[in-house]
């Protein structure tokens, strides 16, 4: 398994112990009192482990690009490590400005984060479609075996 598709997994692991241990704070009586606690639990098992297992599983296991150089078989691993980042990023960005949002902080920077946050998010994802794009191909037809 490529060292970055390792990243993706264990980091989706991560984001799946997080999600977990704000479920099982939020059926605690102090955690039943943070309204945010929901949303940014379900947004870190959705996004932080299912689509970031997803992404960095689908880099690893897509069909490689016909004739291309040994180095970019799967796209472009820049493209990729920006895609880790940016997704991570914006995972985090949303685990602190959720909950600032919700508690109705006034201040125009929790949403400005919060908006920024699902931005850098989307742009992941965006890159990541784009980079697989070339992958993603009819099957070849080969002659009957016999």
């Amino acid at each position: 398994m490529p060292p970055l598709v390792r990243f993706f997994v264990k980091t989706a692991f991560l984001w799946l112990v997080l999600a977990l241990g704000l479920k099982a704070l939020a059926l605690t009586s102090w955690g039943a009192s943070i309204p945010a606690i929901t949303p940014v639990s379900w947004h870190a098992l959705f996004v932080g482990w299912l689509t970031q297992l997803i992404v960095g599983i689908a880099h690893w296991m897509l069909p490689t690009i016909p004739g291309a150089r040994r180095e970019r078989l799967r796209g472009d691993e820049r493209v990729m490590w920006g895609v880790y980042a940016l997704l991570n990023a914006g995972l985090l960005l949303r685990v602190i400005s959720e909950p600032m949002v919700i508690a109705r902080q006034e201040m125009a920077l929790w949403r400005g984060l919060l908006i920024a946050s699902a931005w850098l998010q989307w742009l992941a994802l965006v890159l990541f479609v784009g980079n697989s794009w070339l992958r993603v191909r009819p099957a070849v037809k080969r002659g009957k075996r016999g």
